[in-house]
Parts: structure tokens; C-alpha cells; sequence
């Protein structure tokens, strides 16, 4: 464990000092997930109780709807922006103030798409469809998050967390005050809309007592379409990330019923939560992989080597153990009327693997500045998810869309690495910390053990 944490501490930088903030970093953002995570998971748990496997499929069917379109609303800007303000700090109202037209933009658009797409699937039921033009509206309200981009830039992220938290915690006291008196379904829905209203007003207050007034950010013409450039293919990709991780929720709410609907989120629910793993550390990270990659080849390889074994290391921890223990987790959290969500999350935690090794080498696309092949890969995914869902959700259930779900993770994020000679070496590099070829053979603690 020691050499453990040591080789993690050598691989965040070079300074001291640069380890020691991006640890603390790592540490605000693990507590902002854990906390949000956490608290987040019992508030789920309790409400799937309380509404049922039907009632509880109707909400998370509206909110899939509602945040299909989310990757438009956000535009890919996430590391974009973090890459543009650390290589270019002086530049950050513009690059700020150009960030935030581009996602009001792309979140009006998002808003649209999302009312839209619950007219075609649900035109005959006119209130499911008032339900995704109020909760849709939050994609608007999404901008503020350049604030979150500014403060993962400077390695600060704690007090995005403060904000986030504050209002997190409110509403969920406040949704528990709502089980307790027994309210209706559509109290719910008001609070994650209150919620996406109170955050981006909380990240802006906090924004201008650390940093400073925003009416200093900026538009400019030329980093606008240097953005949308950027941003369009990690735009497009996300579109079809969301195709393939939300799309099983909306086809199996079309194909079959809401309760199958409630069956699938309620084993999603588990096998999702520890995504904010891959997230944090990546997050925190990014900075120092940057750094390494105009340091040399040598140490920017090791980085990268590092970092993917790390992620496998830590999804089999997660998918190994939850196997064998499914079927009874799902009964003690959920009781009964979810009994056949065991095996859906038996077979949907094993998406973990991939997962993490998709958001490590995601920082590896960005910083080689080969998003189209991120576009490429995850359209190709998109679409097998969808073909496979309408072969295995008729026969299967949400079993079949969990293994829907499970293959389209993947070709994704592994296999059609292989398919193009530009992403092949990184293709490689995710085999051999699949195979845990760096653990066994030493070398991936024995920079640490030198620190």
C-alpha cells in the first residue's frame, strides 16, 4: 500500500508542492462525489421505495429524455477549456466569456432536441411531454459550469465543491421532507429543476467572491469558432456516449413498459456510482499528463502507462465482488419489486473496466488533439447499442440491455482504438494495463519507490 500511494504521489508532477495540490484536489473532488454520491444514493434508494418500480421508471424515463441532449448543451467544452486557460492564463475572460455563449447556445438547442424527441416517443401523452420542457430548461442553465472549468484549471477545485454541495444538500433534505409527507410525482420533478437553477447561481456566487466579477468575461469571434471547431467532434461523441449509456433507459420505456424502465435504473443506480472515480483522479491529473507530454516522450508514456493500470486496478476491485453479491445488495437496498435487477447489475458492473479505461485515455485524445477519432468510435458504438437493444430487449429485458450496455463499452472505449493506425499505440498501451502487464512486472511502483 505504501509503494502504492507513493508511485500515485510521483505521478501526479514534478514539484513537490504541484503533488501536494493535486492530491488535495483529488481529495476535494473524491468528497464532492463521495458527498453528492453518497447522500445522492440513499435519496435514490429511498424515493425507488417510495414510487415503486413504475413510478420510479417514469422519472428516470424523463430525465434520460430531458438529458439526452446534454453533450450539445455542454459542447465538449469541459477540457478544451481547462487546456485553453492552462496554456493561455492571461487569455481566461476571453476564453471564459466565449465558453459561456457556446454553451447558452448549445444548451437552448439541447432544450429543443430533448422536446422534440418526447413528442415523437410519447406524442399521445401531452403531460410526459410538459415534463421534459420544464425539466429540459436545466440544460440552459449548464453554462455556469465554465466557472467549474476555471477553478480544474488552477487545481482549486474546492470551491466549485462548496457550491455545488451547499445546494445539493438542501434538496435533498428537501426531497426527504418530500417522501416523509407522501408528496406527488410531479414534486420531484420541480426539485431537479430547482436544483440545476440554485447550482448555477451558487457556482456564480462563488466565482465572483474568489476570483472576481464575471461581467469581465468576454465574446470573441476568433476563439469562438477556434472552440466550436475543437469542440464539435467531442460535441458529436458525447451526443452518441449519451446514445449508448441512456439510450437502453428510453427503448426499453418504448418497447416494453416503465416498470422495466425502474428494474434497469434501479441496477444502474449501483453499478454507476462509482464512476466518479476515474473522473476525479482524471480531472485532477490532467494538468500533469499536459506537463508530461512537452517534458518527453519517456516520462509522458509512463504517465499514461500509469494512470490506465491504475483504472483497471480499481474497476476489478469494484466489478469482482459485486458480481457474487448482486442479487443480494438489490434486495437489501430495494427490496423485493426490484428483485430482477440482480442480474442486470451483475452483467452492468463489468462496463466499470471499460468505463475507466475510457475516461484515462480520454485526457490522451484530447492532448494528441485527435478528437475526430473520439467522434468515429463512439457514433460506431452508438449505433451497435441501439442494433443490439432492439434485438435483446424483446427476448431479455433489462437484462438484454445491460448486455447491450456492456458490449457497447467495449468497442468504444478499447476495441476501436485498434481500427486506425493514429490511435493504436494508445490501443496497445490499454492491452497491456488490461493484462496488468506493469503490475506484474514491477515497473508500475518502482518510479514511487524511488520518490
Amino acid at each position: 500500500m505504501r509503494s502504492f500511494l507513493r508511485s500515485i504521489f510521483h505521478h501526479t508532477g514534478s514539484p513537490r508542492s504541484n503533488r501536494l495540490q493535486v492530491f488535495t484536489n483529488i481529495g476535494w473532488m473524491c468528497a464532492d462525489s463521495l458527498i453528492r454520491g453518497g447522500i445522492g444514493m440513499v435519496i435514490s434508494i429511498w424515493l425507488a421505495r417510495y414510487l415503486g418500480p413504475e413510478q420510479f421508471g417514469l422519472l428516470n424515463y424523463v430525465v434520460a429524455i430531458a438529458f439526452l441532449f446534454s453533450a450539445v448543451a455542454t459542447f465538449g467544452m469541459n477540457s478544451i477549456v481547462v487546456r485553453d486557460l492552462i496554456k493561455e492564463p492571461e487569455q481566461r475572460y476571453h476564453i471564459l466569456g466565449t465558453a459561456v455563449v457556446v454553451q447558452v447556445m448549445g444548451g437552448v438547442a439541447a432544450w429543443l432536441c430533448a422536446l422534440v424527441t418526447a413528442y415523437i416517443v410519447q406524442r399521445d401523452d401531452m403531460r410526459f411531454v410538459a415534463m421534459i420542457a420544464l425539466l429540459g430548461t436545466v440544460s440552459v442553465f449548464k453554462a455556469s459550469e465554465v466557472i467549474k472549468f476555471w477553478f480544474e484549471s488552477q487545481v482549486q477545485s474546492r470551491y466549485s465543491v462548496w457550491a455545488e454541495n451547499g445546494i445539493f444538500l438542501v434538496l435533498a433534505t428537501v426531497k426527504a421532507g418530500l417522501i416523509l409527507t407522501h408528496a406527488p410525482f410531479m414534486a420531484f420533478i420541480w426539485v431537479l429543476w430547482f436544483e440545476g437553477l440554485f447550482t448555477a447561481g451558487a457556482l456564480l456566487l462563488v466565482y465572483s467572491r474568489y476570483v472576481g466579477s464575471s461581467f469581465r468575461w468576454r465574446f470573441q469571434k476568433e476563439r469562438w469558432h477556434r472552440l466550436i471547431h475543437d469542440g464539435t467532434p467531442l460535441m458529436v461523441s458525447g451526443l452518441a456516449m449519451a446514445g449508448y449509456m441512456r439510450m437502453d433507459q428510453i427503448m426499453l420505456g418504448k418497447l416494453l413498459n416503465e416498470e422495466a424502465v425502474g428494474i434497469f435504473s434501479a441496477a444502474l443506480r449501483l453499478s454507476e456510482a462509482w464512476y466518479f472515480i476515474p473522473i476525479a483522479i482524471m480531472a485532477s491529473l490532467f494538468p500533469s499528463v499536459v506537463l508530461a507530454k512537452n517534458a518527453g516522450k519517456l516520462q509522458y508514456v509512463a504517465r499514461l502507462e500509469f494512470t490506465h493500470t491504475i483504472m483497471v486496478i480499481l474497476a476489478l476491485a469494484l466489478a469482482i465482488p459485486m458480481t457474487f453479491c448482486a442479487d443480494w445488495v438489490v434486495a437489501l437496498l430495494f427490496g423485493n419489486r426490484y428483485h430482477g435487477a440482480g442480474m442486470v447489475l451483475a452483467l452492468h458492473i463489468w462496463s466499470a473496466l471499460f468505463v475507466f479505461l475510457g475516461v484515462a485515455s480520454h485526457q490522451w485524445f484530447v492532448t494528441e488533439n485527435l478528437q475526430r477519432y473520439v467522434l468515429f468510435r463512439t457514433i460506431c458504438g452508438a449505433l451497435v447499442n441501439i442494433s443490439l437493444n432492439l434485438i435483446l430487449i424483446p427476448a431479455y429485458g433489462p437484462v438484454g440491455a445491460a448486455i447491450a450496455s456492456l458490449v457497447a463499452h467495449g468497442l468504444v472505449n478499447v476495441v476501436m482504438n485498434a481500427f486506425t493506425p493514429a490511435t493504436r499505440s494508445i490501443f496497445r498501451l490499454q492491452i497491456k494495463s488490461l493484462l496488468l502487464m506493469p503490475l506484474w512486472s514491477g515497473s508500475l511502483f518502482k518510479q514511487g519507490n524511488r520518490a
